[in-house]
């Protein structure tokens, strides 16, 4: 019974690969199938290119992001550049904050002369350009907006 048993567990296996075989062969015979493996054998040229370029870029890829010292090296430009915008908006942070204080405690009136000499102030003057080309963009935009 034993030896049966082995014996039709060896035709099973003999003949699923038949099997495979003879569904793989009734696939290429349709000839939806035969017009696919045409398109594709006509394209490998170009699709052996894309290969090729996907690899290089694949290689590339891997080594930039496996490369300790271009990844420290980026880490460390980009520090460079937003050190100093840093820095400029912890200078105006606490310009705005000391100025809030000095506001706070100053009781002083500002009259009609003490604006007009206030419009002479360079700082004030460049603040006051600013404002009226920012309210320009916003107007420009509106109009555009509502056409």
């Amino acid at each position: 019974m034993a030896q049966t048993t082995a014996q039709v567990s060896e035709q099973e296996v003999s003949v699923a690969p038949a099997t495979v075989k003879a569904d793989v062969l009734d696939q290429l015979l349709k000839p939806e199938v035969q017009e696919a493996l045409t398109v594709l054998v006509d394209q490998l040229p170009r699709l052996t290119e894309m290969m090729t370029l996907l690899t290089k870029t694949y290689d590339l890829a891997n080594k930039v992001a496996n490369d300790r010292v271009l990844i420290q090296d980026m880490v460390g430009g980009i520090q460079e550049v937003v050190k100093p915008l840093e820095e400029k908006v912890k200078g105006y942070a606490s310009a705005a904050i000391e100025a809030n204080d000095r506001a706070d405690q100053s009781e002083a009136t500002i009259g009609l002369f003490g604006m007009l000499k206030l419009l002479k102030d360079p700082e004030l003057q460049k603040m006051l350009r600013f404002s009226q080309a920012y309210l320009d963009i916003l107007s420009e935009r509106k109009k555009q907006d509502h056409l």
